[in-house]
């Protein structure tokens, strides 16, 4: 086999071992995930209601909505329905939801691309049922001065540290809201 062949192989197969560090570990569904719009922040809770953690975050810089190509953040209940990332390093550049083999420190100048892991979500009502195809996720993000103000282009984004938490915490299937009102302080 020469060496070009070889590298034919080689290139897919990182492609799928990428796309197989998909999670499928599903903890417990009873976790509800609130993001609020208004205080810029992620906070998950218990199933009694009490606010267990909650990060700061940015979503769009373009405001509220889900019409495809609007680059806006839609509202209500979603699913998360895919993992992307597991075991990938801090700050892991992907790149069409596969890893480009760079990794970027926080606040790298002149950057903004999808870092450390991607939860990708699902929207389950009719404000938000293009979520999935319009590639809405909560994701890391290199540009962790801008956490805390809507920032994104229609995403979720948290730190690269936060977001590597967060998708340890949750499982497939886990709901999350995208409200305007406050984080319930529960």
């Amino acid at each position: 086999m020469t060496a070009p062949s070889i590298r034919l192989i080689v290139l897919p197969l990182l492609a799928i071992s990428t796309l197989l560090s998909v999670s499928c570990k599903s903890v417990s569904k009873d976790s509800d995930v609130i993001v609020s719009v208004r205080d810029q922040k992620l906070g998950i809770y218990d199933p009694d209601g009490k606010l267990v953690k909650s990060y700061k975050i940015s979503t769009s810089k373009f405001g509220l909505g889900d019409r495809p190509g609007s680059n806006c953040t839609p509202l209500g209940k979603h699913e998360i329905i895919a993992k992307i990332g597991h075991g990938l390093p801090k700050g892991a550049v992907l790149k069409s939801r596969n890893w480009n083999g760079e990794v970027l420190p926080p606040n790298a100048p002149g950057r903004d691309p999808i870092v450390s892991r991607i939860l990708w979500l699902k929207g389950l009502e009719g404000q938000n049922k293009n979520a999935y195809k319009r590639f809405i996720y909560i994701h890391g993000t290199p540009e962790e001065q801008k956490l805390g103000k809507p920032a994104s282009y229609g995403c979720i984004r948290m730190g690269m540290t936060d977001v590597i938490k967060l998708f340890e915490d949750l499982g497939i299937g886990s709901t999350v809201e995208i409200t305007q009102k406050h984080l319930p302080r529960g």
